[in-house]
């Protein structure tokens, strides 16, 4: 069964899928409020905000954290020439 939020507004119930990330971590789908309500979301600084998906990068940036495919990007900056990490 797949995770579900649920969004109550001005009568109008919508259900948003929780979408699980490559590091476990959780988010809701919200690219369907504005069809089904209306409402736009405000997020300052975007700081709770995924512009996309991704199944090969991880970006924390509160924490300095940036992976490809598992690495850490200094790990690969330093170990790795372009054509490898390609």
């Amino acid at each position: 069964m797949s995770k579900k939020a649920t969004l109550n507004f001005d009568g109008k119930e919508i259900d948003l899928p929780i979408i699980t990330g490559s590091e476990d971590e959780n988010a809701i789908d919200i690219s369907k409020i504005r069809s089904e309500t209306g409402l736009i979301t405000l997020d300052k600084g975007y700081k709770n905000t995924g512009s996309t998906t991704s199944n090969i990068t991880y970006l924390d940036g509160e924490k300095g954290v940036l992976r490809h495919r598992g690495y850490s990007i200094e790990e690969l900056a330093s170990k790795s020439t372009f054509t490898e990490v390609c």
